[in-house]
């Protein structure tokens, strides 16, 4: 039976595209609804009628044979040449048995316009199945072999090839042997019954064959529908469904046998939406989550859905040679259908991860990927494949030279449109104005460049929180612990420049930097374009204030040693390092006594009040005022910034077991190489640019000082779990702001100066200058180097209905709004060696669901903001 002329060559393009033919069972009124609403009555292409009834070949004996043995549901379809009459009078869909075949298109469309209606009505819902269709949706796929007998259609479906409920729910269906029943085809695949010689379909109706030719059909609108919210519960609460078999032909022939298709049987858990369109697990491959998490991102972008459900394949691009020949969106674009099909059970993405390991082998196998590497792929990948563009023309690029901002734009993106032309384009792709500044000749250019996504730092990417101690090299002050605040990939002269200011260093004064470790001086940071990532948060550093006219002096570090004290409070006779290194330069002769008096000098903040009150005391009850007299002076020679006399400094350094002594030595402070006499000069100090002294404290010294303050030197930063929290918490508006802050660029990355001739590490600047549609966030949470690898679990607080850029837009240019609303977000769970990806995504109202693999279930939007958080997906919202 030959169908209508003009439905011939699309038909045939379709049998050639796709070879496994698919049609939808309906309720004729509830599919004449949504179409006489989306065309109108008298508008789209008129269906064929047929009336189902029994076989005649299979009635009588033979069928209750075949009921025994075969088990086959047969029924003949024949066309009705009244139907176009019935059609236009409005006779059909009376009876309740009048059903519609339809494409997958068409039944899309029908299913959005109903979903839609309810959503008028209710307010509450929106681009979705009901929850009052779940009565009336649900899939149930049957392998169909037809069979052209004569002027009438042999349909069969053999319960060897079926689940046995399915079996049973199509003899419930297709009992036509109790009431006939009209099946209107609409979809114009039931003629395309033959295969020609090349392999290819045919209509030619003169050709007869018992050739089988398997149609794949999903029922849809049936009374027996399959409720899985009143089904079992899972250990989660959520709807369980079991049983969901679905049988999906590999070739468009059979051969009789049943290996010619596979049956699949999912008891994956089901969200209580079942049924809607788009809740659609992706099965995981095998560390394929980061893969999955993108693309359903990527099949609830609302643009991209519409264009990949329609007729997308009319606009692959051939001839690119950036493209892939048009098979990454074709891959594409059959799993957003399979996705977005009525009542689907969770996809398995093999086709697509085979063809994305083909074009981008770096995404092959079965290890962990990025799954912002794998969307910034495949967002290019779908540019090339559908650029419109089929011959792209040279542009050179030109420089602002002082034009207007807005002329030099428009200019720029005219020249991109002219060369890249795609949905993508159209729907994910905004504009940069980015400037660079010379810091030499101060040369400004201007360029405008498009980008697809933004990424964004993180506010610990940018900056960097230190501690370091400050101390005086005069004894008028105790040491001081600052923190600041540097760039995290600066230079020591930032930390320089930061520490100055903090501790109000005066125009006479310098710092000298130093890392401690183990009670002495490891190295000096005296070089300004030091990068800072070569000290860790685990070093100490201590910063000397230095007279800057005191520069040609030699430089003393004192370190210090006391009595290693056993448990039962014994001396061993060892003698331990302890404290910080004194700092501070010779101004004097170089001698025993120029030495004591240094050092006391620096010592002098540390003193001990409390214990030169008692000592006064003890004073005070001596027997003569002789003694009195002498425990003044011994007191006044250490307090004083200087010495009083030669007397007191040869009290103080004598050879008395009770006082101090002072050795040189060497940087570590372990060798004592000479005893420093307070009479006599020191040799070395005239011959050296530094002088390391080693100073030993008997215990009547150190009960005398408070020593603490140079024993508890902080690290550069003490990760804790409150400061951790509060460093880690950001707002997505201050990650776009570090993101379009001026900043110099890496030695790595040096820009060509067009009037010096040269490369110069340039000043860049950033600016959003033309938003698209669809905004896509990347949230910088990996860091790279050399010796290792870094996540940020830095919680971000980023809008979920407002995110309004008005304010961090160079030009509105001519834009309706800057504001955008959330609708998928990318997450991350763990750490850099292992971790998890799962989506969230935004289903109309205020229902959002988790996509995790296989399973998808609602979730709170409560729950939509985590430090899990990794890409987020906005759409603009357009302003009334």
């Amino acid at each position: 039976m030959d169908g209508p002329a003009e439905d011939s060559s699309d038909a045939t393009q379709l049998a050639e595209s796709d070879r496994e033919q698919r049609v939808y069972f309906v309720p004729y009124r509830w599919w004449k609804d949504a179409h006489d609403s989306m065309l109108g009555e008298s508008s789209g292409k008129r269906g064929i009628a047929y009336a189902a009834s029994p076989a005649s070949s299979y009635g009588g004996p033979m069928k209750i044979i075949n009921n025994i043995f075969g088990s086959d549901l047969a029924f003949n379809l024949r066309r009705e040449e009244n139907s176009a009459q019935d059609r236009e009078n409005g006779e059909v869909g009376v009876s309740g048995r009048d059903f519609a075949l339809v494409s997958g298109e068409m039944w899309v469309q029908a299913l959005k316009w109903h979903s839609d209606s309810k959503v008028a009505v209710k307010e509450s819902r929106s681009f979705s199945a009901a929850e009052d269709d779940m009565f009336d949706v649900y899939p149930l796929q049957l392998r169909l072999s037809v069979l052209r007998e004569a002027n009438s259609l042999a349909v069969r479906i053999s319960k060897k090839d079926n689940a046995v409920e399915l079996f049973k729910r199509a003899c419930k269906i297709f009992s036509v042997d109790i009431e006939l029943m009209r099946i209107w085809d609409f979809s114009g695949q039931t003629t395309l019954f033959f295969l020609n010689d090349n392999n290819r379909f045919s209509k030619d109706g003169s050709r007869m064959s018992d050739q089988e030719v398997l149609l794949e059909l999903q029922i849809y609108g049936l009374s027996d529908s399959i409720k899985c919210r009143e089904g079992k519960k899972d250990e989660k609460g959520l709807p369980y469904c079991n049983g969901t078999n679905s049988i999906t032909i590999n070739g468009s022939t059979c051969n009789g046998n049943s290996d010619s298709f596979r049956v699949y049987t999912s008891s994956a858990y089901q969200s209580s939406e079942a049924g809607s369109l788009g809740l659609t697990g992706l099965q995981n491959l095998g560390n394929t989550c980061f893969m999955n998490s993108s693309l359903q991102c990527l099949a609830h972008t609302p643009k991209l859905v519409d264009y990949f459900l329609g007729d997308y394949a009319r606009e692959i691009n051939h001839e690119n040679p950036l493209g892939m020949d048009g098979e990454i969106a074709l891959a594409f674009g059959d799993l957003i259908r399979k996705l977005w099909a009525p009542g689907a059970s969770p996809v398995a993405p093999r086709t697509f991860k085979s063809k994305l390991a083909r074009f981008a082998p770096q995404f092959s196998g079965y290890n962990q990927h990025d799954s912002q590497e794998l969307l910034a792929f495949l967002l290019d990948g779908l540019h090339e494949d559908l650029n419109r563009v089929k011959c792209k023309p040279y542009v050179e690029a030109k420089d602002a030279d002082g034009r207007p901002d807005e002329d030099v734009a428009d200019e720029y993106w005219h020249y991109h449109l002219a060369r890249n032309d795609s949905v993508i384009v159209d729907v994910c792709q905004g504009q940069y104005k980015s400037t660079l500044v010379c810091p030499v000749c101060k040369k400004v250019s201007v360029t405008f460049d498009p980008f697809m996504y933004v990424s964004l730092p993180l506010p610990s990417t940018t900056m960097r929180t230190m501690t370091l101690t400050v101390i005086t090299t005069d004894g008028s002050t105790k040491l001081s612990p600052y923190t600041i605040t540097v760039p995290k990939f600066g230079k020591c002269e930032d930390l320089f420049r930061a520490l100055s200011s903090a501790c109000s260093l005066g125009e006479d004064e310098t710092l000298l930097l130093a890392e401690i470790y183990n009670n002495r001086i490891i190295r000096y940071l005296e070089e300004p374009t030091d990068s800072l990532t070569l000290i860790r948060d685990e070093d100490r550093l201590v910063a000397y204030r230095l007279a800057k006219d005191s520069e040609d002096l030699p430089l003393v570090v004192f370190m210090h040693q006391r009595m290693e004290q056993s448990i039962q409070g014994n001396f061993s006779g060892c003698w331990k390092s302890f404290g910080i290194p004194l700092v501070a330069r010779l101004s004097g002769p170089a001698d025993g006594s120029n030495f004591c008096s240094l050092y006391l000098r620096l010592l002098n903040p540390f003193r001990n009040l409390s214990q030169d009150v008692a000592n006064e005391n003890d004073c005070s009850e001596s027997s003569g005022p002789e003694d009195a007299t002498t425990a003044e002076d011994a007191s006044s020679s250490i307090i004083g910034p200087g010495m009083s006399n030669n007397s007191d400094v040869e009290r103080v350094g004598s050879t008395s077991d009770s006082e101090l002594k002072l050795y040189l030595t060497d940087g570590k402070g372990i060798t004592k190489d000479c005893e420093i006499q307070m009479s006599e000069p020191v040799v070395q100090a005239e011959m050296s640019r530094q002088l390391n002294v080693l100073v030993c404290w008997p215990e009547n010294q150190i009960k005398k000082y408070d020593a603490s303050p140079l024993s508890s030197l902080p690290e550069i930063f003490k990760t804790g779990f409150f400061s951790k929290k509060a460093l880690e918490t950001a707002s997505l508006y201050k990650c776009l702001e570090a993101f379009l802050t001026e900043e110099p660029l890496g030695p790595d990355d040096m820009w060509y100066c067009p009037r010096c001739k040269e490369h110069r590490q340039a000043s860049k600047k950033l600016d959003l200058w033309r938003l698209p549609e669809i905004l896509v966030v990347h949230l910088k949470r990996f860091s790279y180097s050399r010796f290792m690898k870094n996540k940020l679990e830095t919680y971000v607080d980023f809008p979920i209905d407002n995110l309004d850029l008005s304010a961090y837009i160079a030009c509105k240019n001519g834009q309706s709004s800057c504001r955008y609303m959330l609708y998928a977000v990318s997450n991350h769970y763990g750490s850099m060696g292992g971790g998890h990806y799962t989506a969230f995504v935004h289903h109309g109202g205020n229902r959002w669901y988790d996509f995790d693999d296989s399973h998808v279930y609602p979730i709170s939007m409560e729950k939509i903001k985590t430090s899990a958080a990794y890409v987020l997906f906005y759409r603009r919202v357009i302003e009334v």
